[in-house]
């Protein structure tokens, strides 16, 4: 299928220009999500409005399906400036096809009229390494794998390489995947302030200090369902996240590890226990004692920079004194895996400033790094005072990303997981670094999708797996904490009505 230019009036200024809203319409197809995703690719962090038909908006696109050609054509104005179009067949078109055809169509407009290239190509999708997997399991080769990716979604080589090497790391720690085994995971939505980029179930703890210990009781009475219900399967990962889970003061910690321990004792020596300490402002040399002592080995001791000014920027209320300080306690209380989130692309930060960064976690050498980019998420704070900030462009972060992967593998790191999220800067990705051994099990899990994951707490979701048939469904709680404390015996009724057997087995 041959994609030719039908006419270009004048190169845009638009890339020059922030808007406030693109506007779209559908024209003989009603594929809208994958509309919206491609513009956002090349146009983020606007609004994106629907529309029926072209009117005076600064920018419209319009993508069309009819008679063989698939069109995408730029309106400024109202008025048409450019148009791409790509023959296909209709008798043999799928629906995986016809998705490709209209991203491809978008992809090719929107690339002359910004001279953006994405990294990623036509792939929106928060899991590329899930589409390499399926083709390896179909005895696909490595060089098949990466044509696939390049020549028919466009993505570039290198990024194409990455998806290859962790789709393989993933399906080794996958192999072993059995189907009565389940993962847990335990949320605890405050945190001693909101950051930035934060976008999360999370509230501030001083607001919320009275409510914690009913939270906690509620949690409680959700966890003890659970427990029962997850007698018949092998329980493989436990996962507390959040928020901080280590905002909870020490009683508190001490209490619902108490309580994990009696309803799921997390002793064998092959089931990860996972808790994101998170925040170094948070965490205690008593903290990191109590969660040693009740069989956690994982923990996350997350930075986001090694950088003062920028911990200031966004809202942290710690040093990075603090972060070596709250590490090497975590060493001298016998923890032997921990892992390190950073951010890239946080606002006002350089490439040498990532460098900085890498070269600080380098002397600590934890045993895993997560390396997130950026996204400005909608219910963040730095996406209503977006207009504040200087943003990092997408070449800076391609070469920060190039960083952070130079020092994870000088480190003995490996790529191991990989995810994406809309509205990255740069339309990147978030990689997980680790040294051989020390996979975080549960972030592939969760990743992948190969794994029942039972979920407890304020705006936790069930996931359920059936590994016959790969079908999923999916389970939520509420977010706000006031209504997980008043609706707790919904929830738990919710569970009973959404797993499988109706909550028993």
């Amino acid at each position: 299928m041959a994609l030719s230019h039908c006419f270009w009036t004048a190169k845009s200024s638009f890339k020059k220009v922030e808007m406030e809203m693109v506007e779209y319409i559908l024209q003989g197809h009603e594929l809208q999500n994958d509309v919206q995703t491609m513009i956002q690719v090349f146009l983020p962090n606007r609004r994106y409005l629907q529309k029926e038909t072209v009117g005076g908006g600064e920018i419209t696109v319009v993508s069309r399906m009819e008679k063989g050609i698939a069109s995408a054509m730029l309106y400024r104005h109202g008025e048409k400036r450019a148009e791409q179009s790509m023959a296909y067949d209709p008798q043999t078109l799928t629906e995986k096809e016809q998705k490709r055809i209209i991203k491809r169509t978008i992809y090719e407009l929107l690339k002359e009229e910004t001279g953006i290239r994405p990294q990623w190509g036509l792939l929106t999708g928060v899991r590329p390494a899930k589409l390499i997997s399926a083709m390896l399991a179909e005895g696909k080769s490595d060089a098949e794998c990466i044509a696939f990716l390049t020549e028919q979604y466009l993505v570039r080589q290198h990024k194409a390489e990455l998806a290859l090497t962790v789709a393989k790391a993933e399906q080794k720690l996958l192999a072993g995947n059995r189907p009565e085994e389940i993962s847990l995971y335990i949320g605890i939505p405050f945190c001693p302030t909101r950051c930035l980029y934060c976008s999360f179930t999370a509230y501030p703890l001083a607001q919320y200090q009275n409510r914690v210990d009913e939270y906690l009781d509620a949690l409680c009475k959700e966890l003890e369902f659970l427990a029962e219900y997850s007698r018949n399967f092998i329980l493989k990962n436990i996962y507390i996240g959040g928020g901080t889970p280590t905002s909870l003061d020490e009683g508190q910690l001490e209490r619902l590890l108490q309580k994990v321990e009696e309803l799921f004792r997390p002793t064998a020596a092959e089931m990860e226990y996972t808790v994101e300490a998170g925040r170094p402002d948070t965490i205690t040399a008593e903290k990191l004692r109590l969660l040693k002592a009740y069989g956690v080995n994982r923990i996350s001791i997350n930075p986001q920079t090694m950088n003062d000014e920028t911990l200031r920027r966004i809202g942290r209320k710690h040093s990075v004194e603090e972060i070596r300080r709250v590490f090497w306690q975590a060493r001298q209380a016998g923890h032997e895996n921990i892992n390190m989130d950073l951010i890239l692309g946080l606002p006002g930060e350089t490439a040498a400033d990532v460098r900085h960064t890498m070269e600080e976690i380098e002397k600590l050498m934890p045993d895993n790094v997560t390396v997130h980019t950026l996204a400005v998420k909608r219910a963040s704070r730095l996406r209503e005072e977006l207009e504040q900030y200087d943003m990092t462009t997408a070449q800076v972060l391609e070469e920060m990303l190039d960083i952070a992967a130079q020092y994870a593998k000088k480190m003995g790191m490996e790529p191991y997981y990989m995810y994406r999220q809309k509205n990255m800067v740069g339309n990147f990705e978030n990689v997980g670094y680790c040294h051989p051994g020390k996979e975080g099990v549960y972030n592939i899990q969760i990743m992948e999708e190969k794994q029942t994951i039972l979920a407890a707490g304020a705006g936790a979701s069930t996931k359920t797996v059936d590994p016959s048939t790969d079908r999923i469904e999916r389970v939520f709680n509420v977010k706000s904490v006031e209504d997980y404390i008043g609706r707790i015996d919904e929830m738990i009724e919710r569970k009973k009505a959404g797993l499988p057997q109706g909550g028993r087995i």
